[in-house]
C-alpha cells in the first residue's frame, strides 16, 4: 500500500516522499527531471512488489513542491529543464541523505538507491558521499564533472550507460568510463546504440529489450547486496 510521508531536511523545513511497501530492505528511488510522476510511482510500486520498501523523495521542493509532469509535451519539457537548471545538486544530495536516514529507521536494515537521468547522477553521488549499501545509476547526466569522487565509492555501484545518450557527449562518457575502471566497487554496462532514458516506460527512446536487460541486472544486484 502506497502513502505519502514527510521528511525533515537537515537545514530546516520538510518535504514529502512517496512510499510503497512496508516490509523488507529499503530502496531510495531518485526522480528524473519530471518530479514524482506516474513513472516514478510505478517504479516504487514494482519494487514494493519485489519485497522492498521504496521511498521516492520530492527533490524539487525547494523550488516547487509536488511537481508531477511528463515527457509528453513541450510545456512540460520546458518546465522540467527550468527546474533542472535551478536545482542545487549539493542540497539535493543532503536531502537524499535525510531520506536515506528516514528509510533506514523505517526498515532497520540495509538500504540501496536507484536513480534515473538527474537521479542517475545523484545515485552516483550518493555512492560517493553517503553510507548507502548499494547504488544503481541509470544514464546519469553530468557525471564527468564528478570523476574526482570515484575514489570515495566504497560500496557496490552499478551503472547503466546509453552509448548514444544525447545528453552525455562521447568524450564525457569516455572520461567517466576511464575513471570508474580503477574502482572494483563499480560495475558499468553499456547499452550500445541506445539513447537517454531507454528504460523509461512510454518514453520516446524506450527499448523493451535494453530496459529488460538493465532492470534484470538491477534486480539481481539489489538481491545480492541488500538481502
Amino acid at each position: 500500500m502506497a502513502k505519502t510521508v514527510t521528511i525533515n531536511a537537515a537545514d530546516g523545513g520538510t518535504f514529502s516522499a512517496y512510499q510503497a511497501g512496508n516490509k523488507g530492505p529499503g530502496i531510495l528511488v531518485i526522480q528524473e527531471i519530471f518530479g514524482i510522476n506516474q513513472v516514478m510511482r510505478d517504479i516504487c510500486d514494482d519494487l514494493a512488489a519485489q519485497g522492498y520498501v521504496a521511498l521516492c523523495p520530492d527533490l524539487f521542493w525547494r523550488q516547487e513542491p509536488g511537481v508531477d509532469i511528463t515527457d509528453k509535451t513541450k510545456e512540460h519539457w520546458d518546465k522540467a529543464f527550468k527546474l533542472f537548471g535551478g536545482f542545487d545538486v549539493d542540497k539535493g544530495v543532503e536531502d537524499l541523505k535525510s531520506s536515506l536516514a528516514a528509510l533506514r529507521k523505517l526498515t532497520g536494515g540495509k538500504v540501496g538507491t536507484v536513480g534515473y537521468c538527474l537521479g542517475g547522477k545523484l545515485a552516483f553521488l550518493m555512492a560517493a558521499r553517503s553510507d548507502v549499501d548499494a547504488a544503481v545509476s541509470y544514464y546519469g547526466v553530468g557525471l564527468a564533472d564528478h570523476t574526482g569522487e570515484v575514489a570515495n565509492i566504497k560500496k557496490p555501484l552499478l551503472m547503466h550507460v546509453a552509448t548514444e545518450d544525447k545528453f552525455v557527449p562521447k568524450d564525457q562518457q569516455a572520461k567517466v568510463k576511464a575513471a570508474v575502471a580503477g574502482n572494483s566497487n563499480v560495475t558499468l554496462h553499456e547499452y550500445v546504440g541506445h539513447d537517454h532514458a531507454f528504460a523509461r516506460v512510454g518514453g520516446e527512446h524506450y527499448d523493451k529489450d535494453a530496459a529488460y536487460a538493465a532492470n534484470t541486472r538491477t534486480a539481481n544486484f539489489f538481491k545480492s547486496h541488500l538481502s
